[in-house]
């Protein structure tokens, strides 16, 4: 009868014993005299006095020693800054010998190029226009050795009979406004219009819908909402030119379907453009922000895809009572649709022309 083993027990038999030969421990080595002792007394560990007194906490001053606030920490000197002075970081980029670099020039000299601004809030894009075009003169005539810097000279200097641009008061709107629905009360956005100096190559779309077939997709969530919008963009694409048959009206869920909506509208290629319209009410959860969100850019998506212009006519409120003054907005998104669509048109006829 064979001798029982218990778990995790590794003896052997006598028989088994006799055929492997004696046994010899796995981390039994062979040490020179002296140094059996040494590893001994490292394997021991050491009294807990010791322990304690070796673990005497470095000395430190009393208190947290706070770092004056004009005085940033060692080790965030050492890394970028966005902002500067002291908003952003000073100096250079270079680079070692040895590399081989491609560095661009700023210099414009025979290139066309082609700038796309918004009217909206015009009298701060006129500006960042003609900032834009300032740099774009200076640029050629580094290229060049006449000097162009006179074409847009009389431009930036207004007449003393207050010629040019009139900024207009911010409690008054422009009287061609009066006509359209407005998104924002006067005050919360910039006034005045845009304008491109004389001399450059100018392409601006026309919202007639004449001969032009619209899609428009429509969300039925927050019905009263959508329906006032929708009823705002047909009575504008009538206006427009645009016949009923022309127009094909796609309803979805909510505004999180969309940009699906929107897309399967575009990749028919039978629409010139195509209208969204739909209403987010924020609640007490953060499900307003993932709808919102994932809804603008969906839609942009669709546009960018397809390259079929989408016009975003999605109300984003705080409150149901918002919507009073902003159903408007689907008359703004038929034009900005139309728009858009014409300028497309035009840009397609230049370049095979």
């Amino acid at each position: 009868m064979s001798e029982e083993r218990w778990p995790g027990e590794d003896r052997l038999s006598a028989t088994e014993q006799q055929e492997l030969g004696p046994e010899v421990a796995e981390d039994e080595v062979e040490l020179a005299p002296g140094e059996e002792e040494l590893a001994e007394a490292e394997a021991q560990p050491a009294p807990l006095e010791e322990q304690i007194d070796d673990e005497e906490p470095a000395e430190e001053p009393e208190g947290d020693t706070p770092v004056p606030e004009d005085e940033a920490p060692a080790e965030e000197d050492e890394l970028p800054r966005l902002r500067a002075p002291g908003q952003h970081a000073p100096g250079e980029l270079s680079v070692p010998d040895g590399y081989s670099v491609v560095t661009g020039s700023a210099d414009g000299g025979r290139r066309a190029v082609g700038i796309v601004v918004s009217r909206f809030n015009g009298d701060v894009t006129h500006r960042l226009l003609e900032s834009a075009l300032e740099e774009l003169e200076l640029a050629e005539a580094e290229a060049q050795p006449a000097p162009l810097e006179e074409q847009i000279e009389d431009e930036d200097e207004p007449s003393e009979d207050g010629g040019g641009d009139t900024p207009v008061p911010e409690d008054e709107v422009p009287a061609e406004e009066d006509e359209l629905p407005r998104l924002r009360a006067p005050g919360q956005h910039a006034p005045g219009e845009l304008s491109v100096p004389d001399g450059y190559s100018v392409v601006t779309g026309s919202a007639d819908g004449g001969r032009r077939a619209v899609g428009i997709v429509v969300s039925r969530f927050n019905g009263d909402v959508t329906h006032r919008l929708l009823e705002s963009a047909l009575e504008e694409l009538e206006l427009a030119g645009v016949a009923r048959e022309a127009v094909t009206v796609m309803q979805v869920p909510g505004a999180f379907e969309l940009p699906l909506g929107a897309m399967a509208l575009a990749k028919t290629r039978r629409f010139a453009c195509i209208v969204a319209l739909g209403c987010v009410i924020r609640g007490e959860t953060p499900h307003f922000d993932y709808v919102a969100n994932e809804a603008a850019s969906g839609l942009q998506l669709a546009a960018l895809e397809t390259g079929i212009p989408v016009s975003f006519g999605v109300l984003t409120l705080t409150s149901a009572g918002q919507a009073e003054e902003r159903v408007g907005k689907g008359a703004e998104a038929v034009r900005s649709a139309l728009e858009m669509a014409d300028l497309f048109s035009q840009l397609r006829a230049s370049a095979t022309a």
